[in-house]
């Protein structure tokens, strides 16, 4: 009898490690594995209107970008990631005469997180990008540009669920451009949702 009271206590005790095992996985985002987001926000090209200036003359230097982007976490800590930007336009006018510039980026950066806790996490991020850039204006000039350089950035993520965060951000993609449009720093600042397979 005493033998049998003791089995039913170690099968109990066992089942209760499995379910209480299973319970705290799902509590917990994994630490490993894919995620894809897409994120919205507003671009700041720093050097694009310089120089440009006079009576009736005016130029836009920000505009709105979009990314979709994708990466694989590797750890806690450390996860490669591959996007794509609209980087939005610069655009200028004056004497009749209208030009824009707009560009777009792939980029592939590393990045590193510090989690405070399993919702709340900072990160940094670092690599580089390469960029099309279109010059057009109303007068027939245009000005095609391709560059590669590096792109940095820090942000904020805070997960709602173990799938499914948001990330505020800003992002600069260093001399955009180049040849005869023109190089600019982009800034990017930017809201988006991840979702972690």
């Amino acid at each position: 009898m005493s033998l049998k009271k003791t089995s039913i206590a170690a099968l109990l005790a066992a089942s209760g490690l499995v379910v209480s095992s299973a319970a705290m996985a799902q509590a917990k985002p994994a630490d490993t594995g894919w995620y894809a987001g897409i994120s919205v926000g507003q671009s700041s090209s720093s050097d694009a209107c310089t120089g440009v200036s006079g009576p009736c003359v005016s130029c836009d230097d920000k505009d709105t970008a979009f990314k979709i982007f994708g990466g694989y976490q590797i750890n806690r800590n450390f996860s490669a990631e591959l996007g794509y930007t609209d980087l939005g336009k610069v655009e200028a006018s004056g004497g009749g005469v209208t030009a824009s510039v707009a560009a777009t980026a792939f980029e592939l950066v590393g990045v590193g997180r510090f989690p405070i806790n399993n919702q709340f996490s900072i990160y940094g991020k670092l690599g580089f990008y390469r960029a099309d850039s279109k010059g057009r204006s109303n007068v027939g000039v245009s000005a095609d540009e391709t560059n590669t350089d590096l792109t940095y950035g820090v942000g904020v993520q805070y997960n709602f669920t173990g799938n499914l965060g948001v990330r505020g951000e800003w992002q600069r993609y260093s001399s955009v451009g180049g040849g005869d449009i023109g190089d600019s720093d982009v800034d990017v600042l930017s809201v988006g949702l991840v979702y972690k397979f």
